[in-house]
């Protein structure tokens, strides 16, 4: 009796799977050869894609940027959205307590010298402006050339509020060749010195 039971639930049982080697079908065999033919043949039929007819029909000189003759205007407005707006701000107010506002700065609207040299040297330590304290530092931007200085600076006086008159490139020119200096002003008392 107890055999009986065993033999019905081995019926139902499916077969044991086996390992034998199961080949690809046929039509998907030929389907896979068939598009890496086509694929050689296209490519070999196609045109270079070297030919300028596929792609931007525009010349190397086109894109690159026009070549700036000597004296010519800088745009200081780009270079100082490019440089400062984002530690002064776009508007020039600077942030309260961490960047000092360049709208309406008494060391913007001062002696050229002084700024001058802030843009070559950078300052750091404590800075009053507009009676109030800053902590931190100002990077030298010595990288850029006379005339992107000279842009900038000429920019930040003519700006929002300021009405003061523009620097020329010969002073940043000046500035770089006799100043010694290779650190940071050490605050304002440091950058008082130089408007004496």
């Amino acid at each position: 009796m107890s055999q009986e039971p065993a033999t019905r639930a081995q019926q139902r049982e499916n077969e044991d799977p086996e390992e034998a080697v199961r080949p690809m079908p046929l039509a998907a065999l030929l389907v896979a050869a068939g598009m890496v033919v086509w694929a050689v043949v296209y490519i070999l039929t196609t045109e270079p894609l070297n030919l300028s007819s596929l792609g931007d029909q525009r010349t190397r000189a086109e894109l690159s940027a026009p070549a700036q003759a000597a004296g010519a205007a800088v745009d200081g407005k780009a270079l100082y959205a490019a440089q400062c707006a984002a530690c002064h701000q776009a508007t020039g107010a600077g942030l309260p307590g961490v960047f000092p506002p360049l709208d309406g700065s008494e060391w913007v609207r001062g002696e050229p010298r002084v700024l001058a040299n802030i843009l070559l040297h950078g300052v750091t330590g404590e800075i009053t402006v507009k009676g109030s304290k800053y902590q931190g530092v100002m990077p030298a931007f010595s990288q850029l050339s006379d005339s992107e200085l000279a842009g900038i600076a000429s920019f930040i006086r003519g700006s929002w509020s300021n009405r003061a008159g523009d620097v020329p490139a010969e002073l940043f020119a000046r500035e770089r060749k006799d100043g010694q200096r290779t650190t940071p002003f050490e605050g304002e008392a440091a950058l008082e010195a130089l408007s004496r």
